[in-house]
C-alpha cells in the first residue's frame, strides 16, 4: 500500500496498488490522441505466460508513464516497427479490463475485451536476444553478464 508523506491533509488518501511483472515483447508503440484529455504514447506487451518450451502471450495494452518508461519505449520504436524482436523485463500497475463492440471486419458487432495498465517501468530490454539496456537496480541478474552489454543503454532514437 502506498501511504502519504507523514504531513497529511484532507486531500492526502491511502491507495492500494496491484503491479504486474513479467518478461514479454514490446508491440504497437503509438502515439493515442483521445477525443478528451492530452496525448500520450502507448504500447503492446506480449507477455510470456506458462512453460518456457511453449509459453502462451497474454497481451497488455499499455500507457508509457515515467520519463525513463517513456525514453526507452521511444529508443525501441524503430527496432518494433522493423519487426525486431524487442523482449523486455516490465512492471505494469492498475490493470483494469476495457470492453468494446467490433466496429468492423470478421467480427464486427461482437464484443470484445483488452487489458489496459500502464508500463511504469522496464529493467531489462534485448533486442534480437542482445542485451542493449540494463537498470542500474538490475545488474546482479544473469543478464548483466552478457557479452557487449558493457554499455547498458539503448543508443540515442536515430531522426
Amino acid at each position: 500500500m502506498s501511504r502519504s508523506p507523514s504531513t497529511s491533509t484532507a486531500d492526502d488518501q491511502d491507495y492500494f496498488n496491484i503491479f504486474i511483472t513479467g518478461l514479454g515483447y514490446l508491440n504497437r508503440i503509438r502515439t493515442v490522441n483521445p477525443p478528451k484529455g492530452e496525448p500520450f504514447l502507448a504500447c503492446t506487451i506480449a507477455a510470456l505466460n506458462g512453460p518456457s518450451s511453449q509459453p502462451d502471450k497474454v497481451y497488455f495494452d499499455c500507457k508509457v508513464v515515467g520519463a525513463k518508461a517513456q525514453e526507452l519505449v521511444l529508443k525501441c520504436e524503430d527496432a518494433v516497427k522493423a519487426n525486431r524482436k524487442v523482449l523486455t523485463v516490465f512492471r505494469l500497475g492498475d490493470p483494469w479490463i476495457d470492453q468494446y463492440i467490433y466496429k468492423s471486419g470478421k467480427k464486427q458487432g461482437q464484443t470484445g475485451t483488452s487489458f489496459k495498465t500502464r508500463l511504469l517501468h522496464m529493467s531489462m530490454i534485448k533486442i534480437d536476444g542482445k542485451l542493449v539496456y540494463q537498470a542500474d537496480d538490475e545488474r546482479g541478474t544473469d543478464e548483466s553478464s552478457d557479452e557487449g552489454a558493457e554499455d547498458r543503454e539503448l543508443p540515442a532514437k536515430a531522426a
